[in-house]
């Protein structure tokens, strides 16, 4: 059974930084794709980024290119999205989830769709705020 759970949201700064983890079992992270989404207040969920074998590291939002970086710890089964130079738009719910596209081949592939993913932790909420 897949579960994904997050952690790291808190209260933060303008400016400053945060780092979520995603802690993921029953997966193996180097077979799948994991992705982080957001949902803002009255905003639907949005694609942030995704890390997998097959595309490497992907950030979706312009918003948040040179800010936001994922990154995975396969020994910890662990998904990270370092969060830097926060901003107050960037409050939200964060979310993890997996596998990802799945082609013809059986390989798994990053998605910025929400569809692309079947299985979801339950989130972790970062506010941006002074």
């Amino acid at each position: 059974q897949v579960q994904l759970v997050e952690s790291g949201g808190g209260l933060v700064q303008p400016g400053g930084s945060l780092r979520l983890s995603c802690e993921v079992s029953g997966l193996p992270l180097d077979y799948y794709a994991i992705g982080w989404f957001r949902q803002a207040p009255g905003k639907e969920r949005e694609g942030v980024s995704c890390i997998s074998n097959n595309d490497g590291s992907i950030v979706y939002p312009e918003s948040v290119k040179g800010r936001f970086t994922i990154s995975r710890d396969d020994v910890k089964n662990t998904v990270y999205l370092q969060m830097n130079t926060l901003k107050s738009e960037d409050t939200a719910v964060y979310y993890c989830a997996a596998p990802g596209r799945r082609d013809y081949t059986g390989r798994y592939y990053c998605g910025e769709r929400t569809s692309d993913f079947g299985s979801w932790g339950q989130g972790t909420r970062v506010t941006v705020s002074s």
